[in-house]
């Protein structure tokens, strides 16, 4: 049983896609002017592109990695709760950090884990009941202590579950 709205990943897409046409990008420029969002960030890494492969395939799949999805939202200058299936909570100020060129945004997903264990106590659940009610493993939510990746609708539900703001656990990093 579904406790949060759902993080629509076509929808998220379908407008990726109609922005790109509108811009006459064709899929890897799409994916340079993603790379170049973190550019400086990159070069200094010596970090990869982004793949116009794997942009494809993202958007073949509707589904993505919560860190992935952050340079696409960042590229469309929206919110993750804009793109949500649902009757949503409303938690306030929504809007990802402005960057520049020298950090890429990312999700702290331990500070969500953080996040979610007090507030799963504070409701005196088992992870076993609290993933009962998001529809997945324990594991799943368990695993956020640790991660890097996590997908993208786990992480939006979460936050809504919460009643926060995705932005409230989404930094921008320089590693």
């Amino acid at each position: 049983m579904a406790v949060a709205p759902m993080f629509n990943g076509d929808a998220l897409v379908a407008e990726l896609d109609a922005r790109r046409t509108a811009l006459g990008l064709g899929w890897p420029a799409l994916a340079e002017e993603l790379t170049l969002q973190s550019g400086e960030l990159r070069e200094a890494l010596n970090d990869h592109a982004v793949c116009p492969g794997a942009l494809v395939r993202t958007v073949r799949r509707g589904t993505m990695s919560c860190q992935y999805a952050l340079m696409l939202l960042q590229w469309l200058g929206r919110a993750p709760e804009d793109f949500l299936i649902g009757q949503r909570r409303e938690v306030g100020h929504t809007r990802l950090p402005a960057i520049g060129r020298d950090v890429r945004l990312r999700w702290d997903l331990p500070q969500l884990y953080a996040a979610v264990n007090d507030q799963r106590r504070e409701r005196e659940l088992t992870w076993s009941a609290l993933a009962v009610q998001f529809g997945c493993t324990p594991s799943r939510l368990t695993n956020l202590r640790t991660a890097r990746l996590a997908d993208m609708d786990l992480t939006v539900r979460l936050t809504q579950w919460l009643g926060r703001p995705a932005a409230d656990f989404v930094h921008p990093a320089t590693w």
